[in-house]
């Protein structure tokens, strides 16, 4: 059985190509079924769609080559010719490879961004729905969550945040001991603040506030994490409320300043805020930041915190890609034991049909009246005689050929001494 990894990327592809190929995630099980039914080589199939990506993987009969380009046109707004070119395939070794880099995040556009291996589950668990998950497929997912747990666990590749909405909160982490407890007002209803309110709410805050020029933007965003809507009017007023103030409106004028700011920290007694300004222009006043008890930061502090990460993930990668290709060796080695299995089998099969007839002779001949030393004699001799048939001509075969390496395979195999000459 052959492993073919198909598909194409951010690296390979246009975002609106992307769209266009990507598979909506309840269209996926059709898909996988359709796959597997109007490819004739495609035996087990899995399919792996995110917005960087679209992959399918598939275990084919041997030898075959099919053509998932054309299938794909055939079953998406898209051409053959504009695949050409922006699609590639990996096979056996190499796909398993590219999936674990995929899984533990070496892929990404974000490098290390976590998601993914949980995206790389689920599309194995849907194809396990769909009945078109096998034992090769099967084998490969174990192999590859397996290697990219590692990666995850044992080197720093996600560990340092590289979007600005996470290191928004992260930061507010270090500045809080336990950020759950604190309260948080989001500025803005944007994608950038809706990012921001998912990570908020991922580490367990649960007072959160979004305001908005329009209340009904905010309103919406509020019911998603089933916060506070107000409108930016009200923001000055109450400041004081918040531990927390992230701003990303896009208005062309600050819309906190510094009089209510100060305002705030003396209604707080002093405790301290913590403040991102995402936005350009900016949305806080900077001199807000000359405040004591206040830590404001901007969008160009994030900047520096993210490329400083990101440094870090990158020497992280170097050493996950080791487990890479320990991931990939464990993969061939295990598969090469398990392609094996079906041989030895047969092996074994094969000697025990021997054991059996010589048995079954040995036993009429006892019946008969034949003497038993005789009878031993036989069988013992039968037995090494067909035993070693195979092997005696494979030997001869070698020797006569010249094929030193055979002879030195089964030298070693029976060890056999090297000390006897010929005659």
């Amino acid at each position: 059985m052959t492993i073919l990894a198909y598909g194409l990327n951010y690296r390979t592809a246009s975002i609106e190509l992307r769209e266009r190929v990507a598979f909506p995630e309840d269209c996926v099980r059709d898909a996988l079924l359709k796959v597997t039914k109007e490819v004739s080589a495609v035996t087990e199939a899995a399919i792996i769609s995110t917005c960087n990506r679209t992959e399918l993987y598939c275990a084919l009969v041997p030898e075959a080559e099919p053509d998932l380009s054309q299938w794909l046109a055939d079953n998406q707004p898209v051409t053959v010719t504009e695949l050409d070119g922006a699609t590639y395939q990996h096979w056996d070794q190499d796909a398993a490879r590219h999936l674990i880099r995929v899984a533990s995040g070496l892929d990404s556009q974000v490098l290390g961004e976590p998601q993914i291996m949980g995206q790389v589950k689920s599309a194995y668990e849907l194809a396990r729905q769909a009945g078109t998950l096998g034992p090769e497929l099967n084998f490969l997912s174990q192999c590859v969550m397996r290697t990219a747990k590692e990666v995850r666990t044992q080197t720093e590749i996600g560990r340092n945040p590289v979007s600005i909405a996470y290191a928004a909160v992260a930061l507010a982490q270090q500045l809080f001991s336990d950020i759950s407890n604190n309260r948080a007002l989001l500025l803005g209803a944007g994608e950038t603040i809706s990012l921001v309110a998912e990570h908020l709410t991922a580490q367990g805050v649960t007072k959160l506030a979004i305001a908005n020029r329009t209340l009904a933007n905010a309103e919406i965003l509020a019911a998603k994490f089933d916060a506070e809507a107000m409108q930016l009017t009200e923001v000055a007023h109450r400041l004081a409320e918040f531990d927390i103030i992230i701003a990303s409106t896009g208005s062309s004028l600050p819309v906190v300043g510094k009089g209510a700011v100060e305002a705030a920290i003396k209604q707080r007694k002093h405790k301290p805020m913590f403040m991102v300004d995402i936005a350009v222009p900016r949305d806080i006043e900077p001199e807000v930041g000359n405040l004591p008890d206040v830590y404001l930061y901007s969008i160009d502090d994030l900047t520096q915190i993210i490329e400083t990460n990101l440094q870090q993930r990158r020497e992280a990668a170097t050493t996950a890609e080791n487990f890479v290709a320990d991931g990939v060796r464990h993969y061939a080695r295990e598969r090469r034991v398990r392609q094996g299995k079906a041989l030895l089998r047969r092996f074994r099969e094969q000697a025990k049909n021997i054991e059996s007839d010589e048995l079954a002779r040995a036993l009429k001949d006892l019946e008969k009246g034949t003497n038993a030393e005789v009878v031993m004699a036989r069988l013992s001799s039968n037995l090494t005689n067909k035993l070693i048939h195979a092997p005696t001509i494979a030997i001869r075969d070698a020797n006569a050929e010249g094929r030193a390496d055979y002879i030195e395979y089964i030298r070693k195999l029976y060890d056999l001494s090297d000390t006897d000459k010929e005659e």
